[in-house]
């Protein structure tokens, strides 16, 4: 794909990793701007301008809007060495050798956010680390996640989440590991809440699993159950054998590494003076 001269550029950094989405459309540019905020850096001289050699780039060409049927769910697969990501609303082509790639889609966030979550996805699974349905927070410089499915207090817990805590995300949390451990980063990929996370990171301390009750408590889960649980809540789309493999591994790590419980919690702000 070849842009025209005039092109704008947004570097969009995501878990310390910066993807420059290059596109001939002002409009479009400004929307990226709006729409993940604290998570663009600058790629002229600044405080902390981005190094060149850490640029990836996705170039972005417009195409007219189309509604998504239900049934077009997204393909992601290898070829020619290239990774081919489909949906309804874009088609796009990434070049892990080169760093390079393009995506055809309509204007709106919604098509480029998919990109960009499987992209990541593919880049964390050769890292040892992964994305998964969990909102995340940053409370006394150490982060937590609460995973759960559509409905399981994600987005709740984040609504009542004191002042004294910093909101990563109430949807996707990003994971990866850090010296004998494992960090956890904001991501702009909001739930409900319809609020981009805090661009923050922290050492991770625990995985709660949320189940709504009558009361607050926290309580044990089997190595194997919790496992299986963290497996059900990862985003990953890529039709890999080598990459799921490698995906399932990190999980089994994580949950070695990482205490994973049970949350029982009401719908009450009280519940987070269990989250210490």
């Amino acid at each position: 794909m070849t842009l025209a001269a005039t092109t704008h550029e947004s570097a969009i950094d995501i878990g310390d990793m910066p993807i420059v989405v290059r596109t001939e459309s002002a409009e479009f540019a400004a929307l990226l701007q709006d729409r993940y905020g604290s998570f663009i850096q600058p790629l002229v001289p600044g405080p902390e301008p981005l190094a060149p050699a850490r640029i990836a780039c996705l170039d972005v060409e417009l195409t007219p809007p189309r509604v998504i049927e239900e049934d077009e769910d997204v393909n992601v697969r290898m070829e020619s060495g290239c990774w081919i990501i489909t949906r309804g609303d874009f088609r796009a082509e990434w070049d892990p050798r080169t760093n390079r790639g393009w995506v055809r889609q309509s204007p709106n966030p919604y098509s480029i956010d998919g990109v960009l979550r499987i992209l990541h996805s593919l880049f964390l699974a050769r890292q040892g680390g992964f994305l998964v349905h969990a909102a995340s927070a940053v409370r006394h410089g150490r982060a937590f996640l609460f995973a759960g499915v559509s409905g399981a207090g994600k987005t709740t817990l984040s609504r009542l989440a004191p002042p004294d805590a910093e909101v990563l995300t109430d949807e996707i949390s990003y994971v990866r590991p850090a010296g004998s451990g494992y960090e956890a980063f904001g991501t702009p990929f909001a739930g409900e809440l319809a609020r981009i996370g805090a661009n923050l990171r922290a050492p991770l301390q625990a995985l709660y699993l949320l189940e709504q009750g009558p009361e607050n408590r926290i309580e044990p889960v089997d190595p194997n159950e919790a496992a299986r649980a963290v497996l059900r809540n990862i985003l990953f789309f890529a039709h890999d054998e080598e990459l799921v493999g490698l995906v399932f591994q990190s999980v089994l790590d994580f949950v070695a590494r990482v205490p994973v419980m049970r949350f029982v919690f009401t719908k009450d702000a009280r519940a987070w003076e269990l989250v210490v």
